[in-house]
C-alpha cells in the first residue's frame, strides 16, 4: 500500500502545481524567467498542451489547466483503483 500512498501524494502535489500555474495567469507582470514559474510550466506543459486546443485562451487567461484539472479528477479514482488491484495481486 506504500505504492498507493506515493501515488496519492504525487497526484495531490501535481494538482497543487496545476492550481499554481492557473493562478499565475491571473497575475499581471509575471516574470516567466523566474525559476519557480519555469518549474511550474515545465512540470505541467506536456499535459496542458493536450487540452489547449479544446478551449482557446480567454484574453490572457489560459483555461486549459482547468480542463486538465477536471479530467485528472475524473480519471484519478480509476487509476487508483487499478493500482490497488495490482498491489493486491502481488
Amino acid at each position: 500500500m506504500l505504492l498507493v500512498a506515493l501515488f496519492d501524494t504525487l497526484f495531490r502535489a501535481y494538482n497543487w502545481i496545476l492550481v499554481a500555474r492557473f493562478l499565475l495567469t491571473w497575475l499581471p507582470n509575471v516574470d516567466y524567467y523566474h525559476p519557480v514559474v519555469r518549474f511550474l510550466h515545465k512540470a505541467t506543459d506536456p499535459l496542458v498542451r493536450l487540452f489547449r486546443g479544446i478551449i482557446p485562451p480567454y484574453g490572457q487567461i489560459d483555461l486549459s489547466p482547468i480542463i486538465l484539472f477536471l479530467v485528472l479528477r475524473l480519471v484519478y479514482p480509476l487509476l487508483r483503483g487499478l493500482l490497488i488491484q495490482l498491489v493486491l495481486m502481488f
